[in-house]
């Protein structure tokens, strides 16, 4: 496996982290990346959107947002969106970018990031709790809110 690095979304990567595939079963848990990068312009000052790149291939690709300000403490700083292709799962390409996400988070003066999910057997629940999230509520509608101390 080539060394991972994090890079911002650009003109160069958007195409392939647009592309991305995700395995059978996970598409209903995930937004579609091309939401996720129009989000990513909609509020450009709190919006933190990286590609995982495996030596110059995008095998992931992963949302912040930092709002100090924002209403829902569960959303100040957060993992907003997070996918990765199919054939780069559970080699931790996840990981790398959450805890890519943490630092950020870390550096901006945050000592928390949340994330929130929905359940279910194909779902992203075992990801979050493996890479140190901890289930802190739901939200109305049955979705997780988590939360990983830094």
């Amino acid at each position: 496996m080539a060394e991972l690095r994090l890079e911002e979304l650009s003109a160069k990567t958007i195409v392939a982290a647009n592309s991305l595939t995700l395995r059978r079963g996970q598409e209903q848990f995930v937004v579609p990346t091309t939401y996720a990068i129009a989000d990513a312009y909609v509020n450009p000052a709190t919006t933190w959107p990286r590609v995982v790149l495996e030596g110059d291939e995008v095998v992931g690709f992963i949302r912040g947002n930092f709002d100090p300000d924002a209403d829902h403490e569960e959303f100040r700083s957060c993992v907003w969106r997070i996918n990765v292709a199919a054939e780069a799962q559970g080699r931790g390409v996840g990981r790398f970018a959450v805890l890519g996400l943490a630092d950020e988070a870390r550096s901006r003066g945050f000592d928390r990031i949340t994330a929130i999910w929905e359940p279910g057997e194909e779902g992203p629940e075992a990801f979050f709790t493996s890479v140190g999230f901890e289930i802190i509520g739901e939200t109305q509608y049955g979705e997780r809110f988590g939360a990983m101390q830094l």
